[in-house]
Order: C-alpha cells, then structure tokens, then sequence
C-alpha cells in the first residue's frame, strides 16, 4: 500500500490566476465606485449652480454699497455719484468678492458717470470693502441755449447741468453765439469746435472771471477767422483773440493775455475796451 502523497492538485483557480467569479466581483465594485465618483461630481455641481450664491453669501464674502468709499468727489458735484454709477450698472446690492472681475465691473461703473473724467483704481478689501478712486470734471463754462444754460467742462464736455442751481451757474463764464446742440449724452463732447474754443478760454480765465466782473464770452467774426471778446459792465469789452493754442502771428499767447487780465483787475475799464491781442508794452 502506497502512503498516501502530500502533494496536493492545486486548484485550477490558483494554477491559471483568479477564479472568474472574483474577477468580475471585483471589476464590478471598481465600476461602482467609479460610477459613485461621477454621481457626487454631478450633484455637487448642480449643488454650487444652485445654491453657490447662498453659501457665498452665508459665507461672509459680499460687497454691499455702503461698503464702497468713494475717494475723489469734488465739492462742486452735488450729485450722489456712488449711487448713481452703481445702480445705473446694476450693482446697488451686494456683490460676492469670488467674482474674478468683479473690480473692473465696478471701475466700469463708475468711468460712465458724467461726473468722473478718470478712474484711478479700485481696491477690494477683507472684511468685504471696497475703496475707489476718482478724479472728477470740474465745469469751466455755461453755454447759453435756448431754454437755459448747459455746463460745459474745459474740454467740452456737458456735465449734468441738474446739479446746478440758478446761483450756482451764474459764477462761471457764460458762452454765447453757440447755434449747436450737444452731440451725445451727458459725459461726452458737444461737438462744436466754437464750445471747445470757448470752454477753453473759459479754462483760462478761470477764478479771475468773478473779479473782472466779466458777464459773458462770445465769439465774433474778425474777416472770416474767428476771435473771442469778453463782455463786462454795461457792455464794455474786452478783445481776447485767438482761443489757446490758435493764436495768429504775433499774437500773445493765453498765459500773457491771463496776466493782462489780472492787471484789469479792480480797475474800470476803458471807453473803448481792452485789447489783449497786442503785446504788452515794455
């Protein structure tokens, strides 16, 4: 009788690698997970689509108005220009500080006020804050049209003349002799090369309008080229020229006709006027 041998058949599960039966088992717990994988990105995305707003709110990260200082407004602008500019861009609510461009949304909002002539930047803060920075327009002249009187800055462009009462306007040069409308909305150029002569010369003129007592700037035809008089008390004039910059051949240039003028100051003017378009006498 033979003993009986102590080596074994190896089961055909071992000799050619796993049983079918645990391979798939395990292919198909592999695909389950898998599958759980994408079910749960799914439904977290649909999850931030649509509460994403509510937990960044809950979270702590929204910008409200009243958080937004604004640096730069002039003392002459009456107009409220944060609220303006944001509610006219549709962000007078809170705004989420994820927003990736949520600064310049706002820089945009407030380049299109009338008010502003440049943005210099803005500043998101933590807490949610903001800070903005403007430089604003500042009206050099009112120019007569029929109804009333439209505020202009240096470089023509109408400013919102609602924020000036009847008292107010009166303190700048008027311009007259302007047959034109403006050309845009509010914030724009008017379009008429006579407006921006005059608003230059306005410029010019600037805080020592008041003291000369001067009432109104007008161009007039001086053999087909176009010169400025300033109008003073009981219709005395002064002859100012040429706008900036166009001035004829020996002609004065602005800043020597600026300093003339400082001169007639507190002095009654001549019968016949003055002419600021001849040089000075030594």
């Amino acid at each position: 009788m033979q003993p009986a041998s102590r080596r074994k058949p190896v089961p055909e599960s071992e000799a050619g690698g796993a049983a079918p039966a645990t391979i798939f088992g395990r292919r198909r717990a592999a695909l389950g997970a898998a599958a759980v994988v994408v079910v749960a990105a799914v439904l977290i995305g649909w999850a931030w689509r649509r509460f994403g707003d509510e937990v960044t709110w809950r979270g702590g990260n929204l910008l409200e108005p009243a958080s937004i200082e604004l640096r730069g407004a002039a003392p002459w602008v009456r107009a409220d220009i944060k609220a303006e500019a944001l509610k006219a861009a549709s962000l007078d609510r809170g705004l989420p500080l994820t927003d990736p461009d949520l600064a310049n949304r706002i820089a945009r909002a407030f380049d299109t006020h009338p008010w502003v002539r440049r943005v210099l930047g803005v500043r998101l803060l933590h807490p949610p804050a903001a800070v903005v920075e403007i430089v604003c327009r500042e009206p050099a002249a009112m120019v007569a049209v029929k109804g009333g009187l439209l505020a202009v800055d240096a470089e023509s462009v109408v400013l919102p003349s609602i924020d000036f009462t009847s008292e107010a306007a009166a303190e700048y040069p008027r311009l007259t002799g302007v047959d034109s409308s403006p050309q845009g909305p509010e914030g724009s150029r008017w379009g008429d090369p006579v407006v921006e002569e005059g608003a230059a010369i306005a410029a010019v003129i600037g805080p020592e309008w008041k003291p000369l007592g001067l009432v109104e700037c007008r161009p007039v035809d001086a053999g087909g080229r176009r010169r400025w008089e300033l109008v003073g008390p009981e219709g005395r004039r002064i002859r100012f020229g040429s706008a900036p910059g166009g001035e004829a051949e020996g002609e004065p240039a602005a800043a020597v006709k600026l300093a003339a003028l400082r001169a007639l100051i507190g002095q009654p003017l001549p019968e016949a006027g003055a002419d600021l378009t001849q040089p000075p006498a030594n």
